[in-house]
């Protein structure tokens, strides 16, 4: 399964989150290390929704672009 993630620019940090699991949410000194944390806290996120016999939801969230004239 592929997930959108998002990441924002925090005072002091990065943080980052998946639209689709809401409360999958990591922070990060920097971009690497907040993608890092994401992906370690989306696999922790989902091993604990099978643990609890929840079903898993299908990535739905998708990300695009817009470029606009400054």
């Amino acid at each position: 399964m592929r997930y959108a993630i998002v990441i924002e620019k925090a005072e002091g940090n990065y943080c980052a989150y998946v639209p689709d699991l809401p409360g999958c949410v990591a922070t990060g000194a920097t971009i690497a290390e907040v993608e890092a944390e994401i992906r370690e806290a989306l696999a922790f996120h989902l091993d604990g929704m099978r643990d609890d016999g929840l079903e898993i939801p299908a990535p739905s969230s998708q990300v695009e672009y817009i470029e606009i004239a400054a």
